[in-house]
């Protein structure tokens, strides 16, 4: 079966640890000719690089899903968006000052990243996403209703990660879904919000069947996406469990491992038919 559309997550799949798309990456998926889309939880602003380099015109997938959209000339088009219910983000960045008021906290919309105070973990996201942060107070950020599409925790602790993630089982709250992103990232979204959301808008959109479809993955978030593919690519750099589901183990996101799996693994295939 041909490839006729590859779907790739950007931080520690695409992007190498430096937060940039190789040379030789973005090389081998241009002259590829298959339609390629970025599924990444970053926002539009900290996608539009990418865009740019790999010369994408089609849907692209942000906040886990819970936004596709077009880049056009002068803003974003937006196709479709699941926000956080505002009261529910409220209610939860709340609970989050009180139980862990040295936790980093982002909140983002559709064009802007907003943070309370800029510490380790903000500096250490300036720097891989190239993208500063607007400082804000965060109980006069939240004293009217904006739309919110996520709200991003970053810790460096094992043990606080596991904290945060049994603290949000217990809060429970409505209509939200959390995903870890490697060892680092929590993200709530709206729970509509997951990968395989605006895969399957691509797939009826292109009239796709699954066998034609790929994706590249290496964290937690990314496995709703790999498990509806019909090719499902790892990267080296990935942790065992999400390993565990890929058809393929390509090199790490150091080593242009999805340039590498595009040329000898879904080229190859299409050309061995």
């Amino acid at each position: 079966m041909t490839i006729r559309q590859i779907f790739s997550d950007m931080d520690g799949t695409l992007l190498n640890s430096a937060g940039d798309v190789s040379p030789e990456n973005a090389r081998i998926i241009r002259e590829a000719g298959i339609p390629f889309t970025l599924v990444s939880a970053r926002s539009p602003m900290e996608m539009s690089a990418a865009i740019d380099q790999l010369q994408l015109t089609g849907p692209q997938i942000g906040y886990n899903g819970g936004l596709i959209f077009q880049k056009g000339a002068n803003d974003w088009q937006v196709i479709e968006k699941n926000l956080l219910a505002f009261k529910t983000a409220k209610t939860l960045v709340t609970h989050l000052k009180a139980e862990f008021p040295d936790l980093s906290i982002s909140i983002y919309d559709l064009n802007r990243w907003y943070t309370d105070r800029i510490d380790a973990a903000i500096k250490f996201e300036a720097k891989i996403t190239k993208i500063s942060p607007d400082l804000v107070n965060f109980t006069d950020y939240l004293a009217e209703s904006r739309e919110i599409f996520k709200i991003m925790l970053v810790t460096f602790s094992e043990a606080r990660m596991k904290d945060l993630l049994m603290f949000l089982n217990d809060l429970a709250l409505p209509g939200i879904a959390f995903a870890q992103s490697g060892t680092t990232y929590l993200e709530v979204t709206n729970a509509a919000a997951v990968k395989s959301k605006g895969i399957d808008y691509i797939i009826a959109r292109e009239q796709l069947t699954i066998a034609e479809t790929a994706a590249f993955g290496d964290g937690h978030n990314d496995l709703p996406m790999l498990q509806m593919v019909g090719h499902a690519l790892v990267m080296a750099n990935a942790l065992p469990e999400i390993k565990a589901v890929a058809d393929t183990i390509v090199p790490s996101n150091n080593e242009n491992g999805v340039g590498y799996g595009i040329e000898n693994y879904l080229l190859a295939k299409s050309a061995a038919l």
